[in-house]
């Protein structure tokens, strides 16, 4: 892959990163400010305790997602961003675009998806 596409790459992870970290910082900052706020209706507090727990699910998406594009970091320190972890071959830029944190190409994914659904 030419430099300059490993540049946009981790220009893309870095933005990702950041945009994450943001989104965390503003749902810890949601969440204590309404840890002030009482309701007097169970339904009222019900329906809080589901978005509550509907974003502490997301952010742990984002935390999973977090440690892959670290992972990725690591791969574009060492020279095997945009190589298939099992077939060696390149994976493609827009497969890579679409997925930046990826570690296998398009063939080698399918092939995994489908002994998923065989077991």
């Amino acid at each position: 892959m030419r430099q300059r596409d490993l540049k946009v790459f981790r220009k893309i992870l870095e933005e990702r990163r950041r945009e994450i970290l943001e989104e965390a910082g503003r749902t810890v900052g949601a969440m204590n400010s309404d840890s002030e706020e009482s309701f007097a209706d169970p339904t009222d507090r019900a329906a809080l305790e589901s978005d509550r727990n509907f974003l502490l699910r997301m952010r742990d998406r984002e935390r999973k997602l977090l440690t892959k594009i670290d992972e990725a970091f690591a791969r574009l320190d060492d020279g095997s961003y945009g190589r298939c972890e099992e077939c060696g071959n390149e994976i493609g830029i827009e497969r890579l675009k679409a997925r930046p944190v990826t570690t296998l190409c398009i063939s080698c994914k399918s092939a995994q998806e489908a002994r998923e659904l065989k077991s």
